[in-house]
């Protein structure tokens, strides 16, 4: 039993250093909101997202997808190795 209350201590406090918390819809956004991660269940793929001083946004995925975005704009490159881009004008896929 005493392990037990341990190791939920050791979680409960490990989560409070991270300064993270979890959303009503499951998200789990970190550091003022300057990071987020998720997991689709659906899916079975997590992810997470991470934004830097210029207000660029930096995503992942547990299956390889990555892509940079800001104001709506941004670029996301495939698993497989497709990469798509999004500006003000058009957005398209090679």
């Amino acid at each position: 039993m005493k392990t037990l209350i341990a190791i939920a201590c050791l979680g409960f406090s490990i989560h409070a250093f991270a300064e993270c918390r979890t959303t009503a819809t499951g998200r789990e956004v970190c550091n003022n909101g300057q990071a987020a991660a998720g997991y689709n269940p659906d899916r079975g793929t997590a992810w997470t997202a991470n934004k830097n001083q210029n207000g660029v946004t930096t995503a992942q995925t547990s299956n390889g997808g990555k892509s940079k975005s800001k104001n709506g704009k941004g670029v996301y490159t495939s698993p497989s190795g497709k990469t798509c881009v999004r500006t003000a004008a058009n957005q398209g896929c090679n």
